[in-house]
């Protein structure tokens, strides 16, 4: 029993940090949302890799021809062109004003597939191109998302802009909400220190002239996770990246249990060996939590008197402490999706219900990251040998 204690008393003083950094996340919600719109507008390449159709792929890639920004061209890459994406492309490539281009990267052979139509994409790009955008197919910008993202480059010693993403269920099922509520607590580890956040390949923009001084093509090469990469070169050469708010990104998606499993632990397996410290600290931290909060759990049902009670109030003041951590969030997201206020209005109850079980699901990928650093992503199986050797074990078909 006074095991138990001690741990809970741990959770609760984490819980209580936690808290305060939501307040944080909805504080910095509110400031950045209260600027006024940039009119910083360099010429800027929107690269969008695609592979095999995403949910509602018609819609998401259509949100970028419809963008508050006068001068930008939109550069869609795949590895085949008997993709499935391409059928949808083709209709953007004879249906728009904005300069559009379609780029057939070819196979990769040893880095992602991903990160190697990245790197074959900037070399098509128009020669008077300032800025790179980089935006993942299934991502549903605003019309505001790309004048906003660049806006911080602006100052030219921001090395980096990233957005996030927030996973909107069409549906409410258990998967698809606890999908979002597992990523939810990713995208509040944003903020207003540019030195503490990280890239998200899914919608982030740097300087050209950046990008070119420190090598990035190269710093890909070998690869699997572009973001991490990206991450990394941000640190190692000393460069701030900025979080933008107006920049958290809709993924209107719903998916099956195996599909949730999946998705959480390849971002896991990814993490352990791009970022192995963040892979360490989840796994005692979800580890810490889990045992703690369901042995409590367990006690109830086998303690009786003042140890029931003082049980019982530990674990409510735990879960008071988390759900309003997930209210806060909400909040602040709401403020930004306010197309989607409908949705997110009705997965109040399990933002602040399902993080008790992400914990346990984040438990449950840190061990699968332990044991295996082989992920298939997008019908490609990958071994991880390190954040710079990447086997591809598995092409697919496609």
């Amino acid at each position: 029993m006074y095991l138990f204690y001690f741990f809970a008393a741990i959770l609760i003083f984490l819980g209580y940090k936690s808290l305060r950094g939501g307040i944080d996340y909805l504080n910095y919600f509110k400031h950045e949302l209260a600027e006024p719109k940039s009119d910083f507008t360099p010429f800027a390449s929107v690269f969008i890799p695609c592979r095999g159709l995403d949910q509602d792929l018609t819609e998401n890639l259509s949100a970028h021809f419809w963008q508050n920004y006068p001068n930008y061209e939109v550069i869609f890459i795949v590895d085949n062109e008997n993709d499935e994406a391409v059928s949808v492309i083709k209709f953007f490539l004879d249906n728009n004003t904005i300069s559009t281009k379609l780029v057939i990267a070819g196979k990769a052979e040893d880095e992602g597939q991903k990160v190697h139509n990245l790197r074959q994409a900037v070399l098509e790009i128009a020669d008077k191109s300032e800025i790179f955008v980089f935006v993942d197919s299934d991502a549903r910008p605003d019309q505001h998302w790309l004048r906003n993202l660049v806006a911080p480059l602006k100052d030219e010693n921001i090395g980096c802009s990233t957005g996030y993403r927030w996973f909107i269920a069409r549906k409410n099922n258990f998967s698809s909400q606890l999908r979002s509520v597992w990523n939810a607590s990713i995208a509040s580890a944003l903020g207003a220190n540019a030195n503490k956040n990280f890239c998200w390949g899914g919608s982030m923009a740097i300087r050209r002239e950046t990008f070119e001084k420190i090598g990035m093509r190269e710093k890909w090469r070998g690869t699997l996770s572009d973001d991490f990469a990206m991450t990394r070169a941000m640190k190692e050469m000393n460069l701030p990246i900025c979080f933008v708010p107006n920049c958290l990104t809709a993924t209107v998606e719903d998916c099956g249990f195996s599909e949730l499993l999946e998705f959480t632990t390849r971002q896991m397996k990814i993490t352990r060996v791009y970022a192995s410290h963040l892979w360490i600290a989840s796994f005692i931290g979800s580890g810490l939590f889990t045992i703690t909060f369901w042995s409590g759990v367990v006690l109830l049902f086998f303690v009786s008197g003042w140890h029931f009670w003082l049980t019982f109030i530990l674990l409510l003041i735990i879960l008071t402490l988390g759900a309003s951590k997930a209210w806060l969030r909400l909040k602040a997201v709401k403020m930004v999706l306010k197309k989607y206020e409908k949705e997110l209005n009705k997965s109040f109850l399990w933002q602040i219900s399902l993080w008790v079980f992400s914990s346990a699901l984040y438990f449950y990928n840190s061990f699968c990251a332990f044991m295996s650093n082989v992920i298939t992503w997008r019908g490609i199986t990958y071994k991880l040998e390190s954040p710079n050797e990447t086997i591809i074990l598995e092409s697919g078909k496609n």
